[in-house]
């Protein structure tokens, strides 16, 4: 759930765009020229026919960080200095984070011939080595940061209002600067197409998101009537959210929850029971234009109140963070002002399987005469027939006893 960006970007997200950063390396690789000292040669790269590896943007304690691991081949065409057109390849075998940025090492380019290789054919392949690893590293530089500036929006909430120009797309960013690879003039372009943004917002609005239902439930020792008031009431919401509220709790009037990281409208109210609520979570991550639908029941026992938490449209992909998010902020959050949450515990076994049943042929009479005292069988339990039996057994004897000595006088 958003809170402050302080707190919302302490824990560890994660993005794989492995997509974009193929599609963002070929690109810009393809745009490679490399011209020899001799007139009219020269290699370009064509394209790039194989790419392995991950690219993914993490973000830990309100850092982001590049992860990436890449194996890069291309495909190049060139014209040695004798007019011939000779083709080749290039293999790039690791374009990494460790690299890049921890130097950890140098990278490695190994180059082939693929076409007829004649002696100017070589020296066109010997003035690419020589001039190549410049203009690629270049690139490789650049990487990280075009991964930050895409997509870091969709994983830290920034009260930097600068972000809100960052290009969304990375093929309009690459677009926007097609011939060239310095670097000042790349990101430029990819600043100058402000008009990406708004086209993208509106987009987001439209497109419909497959969603799905979360639901969260707990058992509060509390009435309903005073969990309703603390869920709806804007003088006592902060107590267990810990930030300012806003909520006049009447259909068709808009709330505000977690210092604004929840916001929503109301749709109807029943006091103690039930509450209806548009839900649109304030983060980067939850779709732009798009709100949920929230159900909050309230089930009054005699010694608690059940709580349930119905959300309707949680965008796929984020069922697990919103389930963590109603449970660690709403019930939780409940929790820590000393509302104590029970949990259910297993029946414990009935007393009346403890009971034989009557012969058939008494069935009916001995459960009319249940109803009719209210008591039934629970007072009759079979050690007490059995000491009565064993008594009644006890008295014949004796009375027995007497009388067959009395009779034969």
């Amino acid at each position: 759930m958003a809170l402050p960006s302080s707190t919302a970007n302490w824990h560890w997200k994660n993005k794989n765009v492995t997509k974009w950063g193929q599609d963002w390396l070929g690109h810009e690789l393809t745009e490679v020229t490399i011209k020899g000292d001799s007139e009219g040669e020269v290699l370009s790269i064509k394209k790039v026919y194989d790419f392995e590896g991950d690219v993914e943007l993490g973000q830990r304690k309100s850092k982001l960080i590049t992860i990436y691991d890449c194996k890069v081949n291309l495909e190049w065409e060139g014209t040695a200095s004798d007019g011939t057109e000779v083709t080749g390849r290039l293999d790039i075998p690791e374009v990494s984070h460790e690299i890049t940025l921890d130097k950890s090492s140098d990278y490695q380019y190994f180059w082939s011939i693929t076409s007829d290789s004649t002696s100017a054919a070589e020296a066109l392949v010997a003035m690419a080595k020589r001039r190549a690893p410049a203009i690629l590293e270049e690139i490789f530089d650049r990487f990280p940061t075009a991964l930050i500036e895409t997509h870091g929006k969709d994983l830290t909430v920034s009260a930097d209002p600068s972000r809100a120009g960052t290009p969304a797309p990375a093929a309009g960013s690459s677009s926007a600067a097609p011939n060239t690879t310095a670097n000042t003039t790349a990101g430029a372009g990819a600043a100058g197409t402000t008009n990406e943004k708004p086209t993208v917002k509106k987009e987001a609005k439209k497109a419909s998101v497959n969603s799905s239902t979360v639901t969260v439930e707990a058992s509060f020792m509390a009435a309903a009537d005073d969990l309703f008031g603390l869920l709806t009431d804007e003088k006592r919401i902060p107590n267990w959210t810990r930030a300012p509220a806003q909520s006049a709790a009447k259909p068709d009037t808009e709330y505000s929850l977690f210092g604004g990281g929840v916001k929503g409208k109301y749709i109807s109210l029943e006091p103690a029971k039930k509450i209806v609520q548009t839900w649109a979570l304030q983060s980067p991550t939850w779709p732009t234009g798009h709100e949920g639908k929230l159900t909050t029941t309230l089930d009054q026992s005699s010694d608690s109140t059940k709580i349930t938490l119905v959300l309707e449209g949680v965008p796929l992909g984020m069922e697990d963070e919103i389930r963590t998010n109603l449970e660690g902020y709403y019930i939780h959050g409940l929790k820590s002002i000393g509302y104590v949450r029970l949990f259910p515990s297993p029946p414990s076994p009935s007393s009346s399987s403890y009971y034989s049943s009557s012969s058939s042929s008494n069935t009916k009479r001995d459960s009319n005469s249940t109803k009719r005292s209210g008591v039934g069988q629970k007072k009759t339990s079979p050690s007490t027939a059995s000491c009565l039996a064993v008594g009644a057994i006890s008295v014949m004897i004796v009375v027995a006893a007497f009388a067959i000595p009395m009779w034969k006088q």
